[in-house]
């Protein structure tokens, strides 16, 4: 095993474009080639300028020119140190240092009740004790933000509640849910009078999947931890839902046994884990899914885009079908901008089919580490 440390903590800083690894250096040149200058002379132009100089301070291709950049440096200010940090947190990525943070916690002693109040709280009482430096916190939470985020919605310790966001049917909704994955302690055992019927899993459709559908089982294993009792179905779908793990799993031939081509995983028992690379509007009118049930299923789209021009269209013939089904729907987004505008679009393409279950506001358990904005160099 090759332990060789290739920077050093105090030698994190490079510009990207000149970084000491390729996949930064390739990430610089795709920033460059899609990305355009913000500079306020190319907004009302129709020949906008892409990216050719690098910031000095943040390392990050932000303008086409070292003239654009003095000249709008005060707007640039704004996200500069920001940018940095996420730099620097690319690097450490690739530092060949050892991870602490990644040895994530196991099984959780049913009598010690996780706090989920905000981050600190959770990891203290996940007896996550490897974290203890903000940087390490921000790569950890990079991870654990998907499932400790649909786990913060579902659990009966959720920190949403009647007194803060949680609306009158979003508490009836969620109940549904909530009495599958808490059942009560009794029954099971060896003796033929403590036999009970196993229910079926939680499905958790996970729609538009990108980046999670790739994240390490370990990760999303997080949530069987905090749900000892139950037991899980995820469902990755969407055409970039195997991106990047071609090589590690093929996708099989669609045939009589598997007519949609699914990749299917057994985590263990308590999970299991199937990949679509297909729109779910497309499996959802060939009925691949039905029935639904409102104790054992619920949608999540993480950070979907709904409103955004370049991905409304995909999502137009698909929200009526996921309203059609009466489950739960949980929706993330980037920043509050792109929040409001997801939240205006559904109002006005389903104005009277929905309800309100979560009020708009900021995720507990967003991730601490800002991610480059390939198209916009801006942290998102």
């Amino acid at each position: 095993m090759n332990t060789r440390v290739l920077l050093r903590q105090d030698n994190l800083f490079h510009p990207m474009d000149q970084s000491p690894s390729s996949a930064i250096r390739e990430r610089a040149a795709r920033i460059k080639s899609t990305a355009y200058c913000p500079h306020p002379e190319h907004k009302h132009t129709a020949n906008p300028s892409h990216l050719k100089f690098t910031c000095p301070d943040c390392g990050v291709p932000t303008y086409c020119s070292e003239e654009h950049w003095a000249e709008d440096y005060e707007n640039h200010l704004l996200i500069c140190d920001t940018l940095k940090e996420s730099n620097e947190d690319e690097h450490d990525l690739r530092s060949g240092r050892f991870f602490p943070e990644f040895e994530y916690p196991g099984e959780q002693i049913e009598e010690q009740l996780i706090n989920m109040t905000n981050w600190d709280t959770l990891l203290y009482t996940r007896n996550c004790h490897a974290v203890d430096a903000d940087r390490q916190q921000r790569q950890l939470t990079k991870l654990l933000t998907y499932p400790t985020t649909i786990a913060s919605f579902l659990h009966e310790l959720s920190p949403y509640s009647l007194r803060h966001r949680l609306t009158s049917e979003g508490l009836r909704s969620l109940s549904a849910l909530r009495y599958t994955l808490h059942p009560p302690a009794t029954g099971g055992g060896k003796e033929m009078k403590n036999i009970r019927t196993t229910p079926p899993p939680v499905r958790l459709f996970i729609l538009g999947a990108r980046a999670e559908s790739s994240l390490p089982r370990d990760v999303w294993y997080q949530l069987a931890y905090m749900f000892p009792r139950s037991t899980f179905h995820l469902l990755f779908i969407g055409p970039e839902s195997m991106k990047g793990r071609e090589a590690e799993y093929p996708l099989p031939e669609r045939t009589a046994s598997n007519p949609y081509g699914a990749v299917t995983e057994r985590v263990s028992y308590h999970m299991k884990i199937s990949t679509f690379v297909e729109y779910y509007h497309t499996l959802h009118d060939a009925g691949a899914f039905a029935p639904f049930d409102p104790y054992f299923d619920c949608f999540v789209l993480f950070h979907p885009g709904l409103g955004h021009p370049g991905s409304a269209a995909e999502w137009e013939s698909t929200l009526p079908r996921l309203l059609e089904t009466k489950l739960p729907i949980l929706c993330t987004g980037y920043t509050e901008e792109d929040m409001n505008r997801d939240v205006q679009w559904v109002k006005e393409k389903c104005k009277d089919e929905f309800d309100m279950l979560l009020e708009p506001g900021e995720n507990r358990f967003k991730s601490l580490r800002w991610d480059i904005n390939e198209y916009v160099p801006s942290p998102s």
